[in-house]
């Protein structure tokens, strides 16, 4: 986990403090109060210290946390180049799935750079590669881009499934619609039917509001499910619904709402071995893998 800066304590943890253990560390993510000293009633220090921390790396993920939670203040952070912006008190279950995400982005921008020092020459979609074996996904990818069939993306984890999946969508009819992603491995079980389907207001406890899940926010565009091999079997039966039907229902709702997505799943799990065990159905497999891009490891890249 990355390093907390930014926080008040008897030390006297203040901008200057906080910039230099971001100097020493360099975590990826990192927690930030916006009331920091010697103006800890006002956001001014902690924005300072926003602006301070990206200036030393841009691609790190800051999460401003705050009982300044007025919305100016949050707009303010947001739009400064803060990854999101939390008021106290913090739902702890909702800041662990927060920094979950924030490590899983900032993993994926950690490999895209390496894969960008190793290979130099021209990119497809920002894919890097030359051997034959990227040649044909790139072809693969061109083809089913004209369609909306579902494919499936299998390969190890730095592979860029994610980027894959993105260059099928700009490439496709949908490429003005919205890419929703959503990593099935780094949410726990107890919150993924509602980040996948929503939820109603009063639906459980802690669901203050009325909430789209990801299908409903890829309506028009691109849903990619990524380690699908992580669901639980309750949540595929109801994730096979919606692809056989196009309609999903929020958690403790009863309408039905109509979506139009293309679904583009990945994993770097061995499915066969799924299948057989009995943790995967095998008729989401089928609806899944309708068509199947194999990307090659890295090292099998320059061949």
């Amino acid at each position: 986990m990355g390093a907390r800066v930014g926080l008040r304590d008897p030390a006297g943890r203040d901008r200057t403090t906080a910039t230099e253990q971001f100097r020493a560390f360099r975590p990826p993510v990192v927690l930030l109060d916006l009331g920091l000293p010697p103006h800890a009633s006002t956001p001014d220090e902690g924005l300072a210290t926003l602006s301070d921390l990206l200036a030393l790396d841009a691609l790190a993920k800051v999460v401003i946390i705050s009982g300044q939670g007025e919305k100016e203040n949050a707009l303010q952070a947001v739009g400064a180049g803060a990854y999101d912006f939390l008021g106290k008190p913090v739902e702890m279950d909702g800041l662990k799935l927060l920094l979950k995400r924030c490590f899983h982005v900032a993993q994926l921008e950690r490999e895209y750079r390496e894969m960008q020092q190793r290979f130099r020459g021209e990119s497809f979609e920002g894919m890097l590669g030359t051997s034959p074996r990227m040649e044909a996904v790139f072809d693969s990818i061109r083809k089913v881009a004209t369609t909306d069939a579902p494919v499936l993306l299998l390969g190890e984890s730095g592979t860029g499934k994610e980027m894959a999946a993105q260059a099928i969508h700009q490439r496709s009819a949908r490429k003005d619609g919205p890419f929703a992603a959503i990593n099935c491995s780094a949410i726990p079980e107890t919150l993924l039917e509602s980040e996948l389907f929503g939820h109603e207001k009063g639906a459980f406890t802690g669901a203050h509001i009325q909430r789209k899940g990801r299908i409903e926010n890829s309506n028009g565009g691109t849903l990619f499910l990524d380690e699908i091999g992580e669901i639980p079997l309750p949540l595929q039966v109801k994730l096979l619904r919606f692809l056989q039907e196009q309609t999903i229902e929020r958690v403790g709702g009863r309408q039905e709402i109509q979506v139009d997505t293309r679904v583009i799943a990945a994993t770097n799990a061995d499915l066969q071995k799924g299948l057989t065990d009995g943790t995967l159905r095998e008729d989401l497999y089928y609806r899944l893998a309708v068509v199947q891009i194999i990307l090659p490891p890295l090292r099998d890249r320059e061949k």
